[in-house]
């Protein structure tokens, strides 16, 4: 096959620990967002978000796996990019793609359970605010993965400092 444009010839690599790096930043960021989310719910609101054994109240327990669970699927994400990243032509459009609609699913689900809807659109609105940070989180750390990868370096600051 041959292959033409400016990346013709050269091998695609992922800088793994920068990649890896971002993403358990972004994992515990995601979890981060999650707590802050549970507690300005049940603070604001006097509500607890969806449980997902079902029950409508969260323990600390069932927050600290819904945090986890977040944090997981940031790290989901990271392998998800590692292998789009020296793959696919455009990697990090295919990305924002899959991570987006599954963020989408993610936003709707709590509509499919029973409950207040307060509670539902809390849930939903939490998750959304999850996802959209590992979206946004883990498109910058693939920009400056591929950025490094093809020679040339990152945006720099006004200072001097990436």
């Amino acid at each position: 096959m041959t292959e033409y444009g400016s990346d013709a010839g050269r091998l695609r690599r992922v800088t793994a620990v920068r990649l890896w790096t971002g993403g358990l930043a972004t994992a515990v960021v995601a979890a981060l967002v999650i707590f802050v989310g549970t507690l300005l719910v049940n603070g604001l609101l006097g509500a607890s978000v969806l449980s997902p054994e079902g029950s409508w109240r969260f323990s600390a327990l069932g927050m600290t796996a819904y945090a986890a669970l977040a944090a997981f699927g940031a790290l989901a994400a990271t392998g998800l990019l590692h292998l789009l990243l020296p793959n696919t032509p455009r990697p990090l459009h295919f990305f924002s793609w899959i991570v987006g609609l599954a963020v989408a699913g993610a936003t709707v689900a709590p509509f499919a359970q029973d409950g207040p809807v307060v509670v539902t659109v809390a849930t939903s609105l939490i998750n959304l605010a999850a996802g959209g940070t590992i979206l946004s989180l883990l498109s910058g750390v693939g920009a400056v993965a591929h950025a490094e990868l093809r020679g040339r370096t990152p945006a720099r600051t006004p200072l001097g400092k990436s």
